[in-house]
């Protein structure tokens, strides 16, 4: 049985009829907490926190973006449509108050609910996140993949969603393959956490997030624009996760997003890569509960 038979998409429908998928992981009667996913991957990335979940008491809600796996497209879509989409699927599921999170890529959208959904998060964690890249000297310290993909999304969008759909292709067909291929671009740290995961739950992930090519590139395009909003406008506490070995996410990053959020909290996780939080989700999940603060 393949993660996605598990962990099955459910789809609720927002204003307007578009449909938006996601998955539970966890503990069902537990704080729920809603997971931003990471980029060239979906709902399913983090599977591996089900366990971590259930054990904090957290029931983690993992929806995909717009264009992304389950989820319908919005394809003029920007960051702080989000929080909206968010607050919606909260709605529908009877959810008050909750917390968020958002891995890589979707650091932007957890920063983005921490700044529109204030008065109803508990908490955010920004694990392995950016700072706003329409910067042109944060984008300069972009890792090369990224770069080649967002520039190309921007200029050349009809060239790319054929690269992205045959990576989901492999990834589908050959996980053990897709997974010893990304582990060539990662530094040691991750390469050693994607040693130990199953192949078919890591290859699972990526595979349905890049067969929706056309959404990926909007997530490549949206993700460079302004943010709209300052990192010093969010009043709600943030913790900022980092690991020192991460060779996709300059430490840097973390320092510009710890020092500009106001109540801002820093992990460093000494010898820690990209996927820190395979490591961690306990403490991350278990400090986005409201007895936190």
């Amino acid at each position: 049985m393949d993660d996605d038979d598990q962990h099955p998409a459910r789809i609720v429908r927002l204003a307007g009829g578009r449909g938006l998928g996601y998955s539970e992981f966890g503990d069902p009667a537990g704080f729920p907490v809603i997971s931003c996913h990471g980029g060239l991957i979906g709902r399913l990335d983090v599977v591996g926190a089900d366990d971590a979940a259930r054990a904090a008491g957290i029931w983690l809600i993992s929806p995909d973006r717009p264009g992304i796996g389950s989820s319908d497209p919005a394809p003029d879509r920007t960051l702080l449509d989000w929080p909206t989409d968010v607050a919606a699927l909260a709605d529908l599921l009877a959810i008050d108050r909750f917390g968020v999170m958002g891995w890589s890529m979707g650091g932007q959208y957890a920063a983005a609910c921490a700044f529109a959904l204030g008065d109803r998060i508990s908490r955010a964690a920004i694990i392995a996140g950016c700072p706003p890249l329409d910067d042109g000297a944060r984008f300069a310290e972009l890792n090369r993949m990224d770069t080649v993909f967002t520039k190309m999304a921007k200029s050349s969008p009809w060239l790319v969603r054929p690269i992205f759909a045959s990576m989901g292709h492999i990834a589908h067909r050959f996980p053990k393959q897709w997974t010893k291929i990304s582990s060539r671009s990662l530094g040691a740290a991750d390469a050693e956490v994607l040693a130990h995961a199953p192949a078919a739950e890591y290859a699972g992930a990526t595979a349905e997030a890049l067969l929706t090519s056309a959404g990926m590139v909007t997530e490549y395009q949206v993700w460079v624009q302004p943010w709209g909003f300052a990192l010093e406008d969010i009043t709600i506490g943030v913790d900022v996760w980092q690991g020192d070995a991460d060779e996709l996410v300059p430490v840097a990053w973390a320092d510009e997003l710890s020092g500009r959020i106001p109540r801002a909290t820093r992990h460093d996780v000494a010898g820690a890569g990209h996927f820190l939080a395979h490591d961690h989700y306990g403490e991350i999940l278990a400090a986005l509960k409201p007895d936190r603060g």
